[in-house]
């Protein structure tokens, strides 16, 4: 069992997200707990849009192939999402059917697993929550206090964001022992790497059973402290950045910098057409996010090149047009 020091509570008390009345409701719980649970049974699932869908599936594959999980309880607040997010399931499981990667069965077995529901009570007694909702830090930390409160003390929490704080909704859930990042990537049934994130005040205990937890499910954990953007992006995305700059700058064309980091690099694809597939609104939510936390930070910039394209709607792959003209997903001529 974690007991928080003075110099924890303190800290959690200056900030404005951990009220009081929040953090003595969980240490009366905490106090007469047991030791962090070693496995989690009961999955929680918040959120069904692009990762989340995934998760659940994911997450429901495995307990359906090797008994990880005694249930999934996957939670949309409307009724819409739900089945939207339930249908998404259905095709893709559909689909490894229809490719005869799953029996009929098997793909019974795995939708079986799942709980669709409204009803946010349902995950009280989950052992592991995973978050996947809209990239908004007050939701998020309105959503652990709430969960804070309601959900039993050895619950787990965890925020698949790819670039909030971490150690922010941790604090403001009121559990902050019990509060890792879990970060999968799109498309989460086949992406293999998911972040898993610690902050101060994480239990190694639940740490090391989140990583377990990703192991089980069939993905490659890496380990990370809560540092802007953790692994991936926070390399990821200043290198797109320098791209941008490259290109304000006048110092090298679209196609010669991207055919430079392909033929040069090994890269798949050049930063440019990377930052179009990612969708450069996605690029400045992300810069502009750091540069307002760590102003300090001087990799932390934004093109003026990028916040002209995001005012004019040219977003990428999503608009049609970007740093290059786009078709679907098929890219076209670089935009002079």
């Amino acid at each position: 069992m974690t007991l928080f020091s003075a110099a924890t509570v303190r800290r959690l008390l200056a900030n404005n997200t951990s009220s009081p009345s929040n953090i003595l409701h969980y240490a009366r719980r905490h106090l007469s707990s047991t030791t962090p649970v070693s496995n989690f049974d009961k999955l929680g699932c918040i959120g069904l849009g692009l990762m989340g869908h995934g998760i659940a599936q994911t997450a429901a594959m495995s307990a359906a192939k090797d008994n990880i999980h005694s249930s999934i309880i996957a939670f949309e607040s409307d009724q819409k999402f739900l089945d939207s997010g339930r249908d998404r399931i259905q095709k893709s499981v559909d689909k490894l059917v229809s490719k005869e990667k799953l029996t009929s069965s098997q793909a019974d077995a795995l939708m079986g697993k799942i709980t669709f529901t409204t009803d946010r009570d349902a995950l009280n007694d989950t052992d592991l929550i995973v978050e996947a909702i809209i990239e908004n830090m007050d939701l998020k930390k309105q959503l652990y206090s709430d969960l804070g409160q309601q959900c039993k003390p050895e619950t787990v929490f965890a925020s698949n964001t790819s670039s909030l704080s971490i150690t922010q909704m941790a604090e403001a859930s009121g559990r902050p022992d019990k509060f890792v990042g879990i970060h999968f990537f799109n498309p989460v049934q086949i992406m293999k790497l998911v972040e898993v994130i610690k902050t101060e005040y994480t239990d190694p205990t639940v740490f090391n059973n989140t990583v377990k937890w990703v192991d089980q499910i069939g993905k490659v954990a890496v380990k990370c402290g809560d540092t802007p953007g953790f692994i991936v992006n926070r390399l990821l995305v200043p290198n797109l950045i320098q791209a941008m700059l490259m290109l304000e700058r006048g110092d090298a064309t679209t196609h010669d910098i991207d055919i430079s980091m392909q033929l040069g690099a090994g890269n798949p694809m050049g930063p440019l057409h990377l930052a179009d597939y990612v969708g450069l609104d996605t690029c400045l939510f992300i810069m502009q996010g750091w540069v307002n936390d760590f102003p300090e930070e001087r990799a932390f910039v934004v093109p003026e090149m990028l916040k002209d394209k995001v005012a004019k709607g040219e977003l990428g792959r999503k608009s049609g047009k970007g740093f290059y003209e786009w078709n679907g997903d098929r890219r076209g001529d670089p935009v002079e």
